[in-house]
């Protein structure tokens, strides 16, 4: 079985790896792929936000 995992901080599924998941990962009936967002910004800074969005609020009487 193969997850993708889309994510910012891959970092944080470091401890997986000494779980039940890692061991399932060791004998290969597990996959995980993990995919960080920030290597596809077209950014310098690597930034993944979008730019915020502006809303009026109309004045209605």
């Amino acid at each position: 079985m193969k997850f993708d995992v889309l994510t910012l901080f891959p970092e944080m599924f470091v401890p997986i790896k000494e779980s039940i998941i890692g061991r399932a990962t060791k004998s290969k009936i597990l996959e995980i792929n993990l995919v960080n967002i920030r290597d596809f910004s077209d950014d310098k800074h690597k930034h993944v936000d979008d730019t915020p969005y502006r809303w009026r609020v109309w004045n209605v009487n």
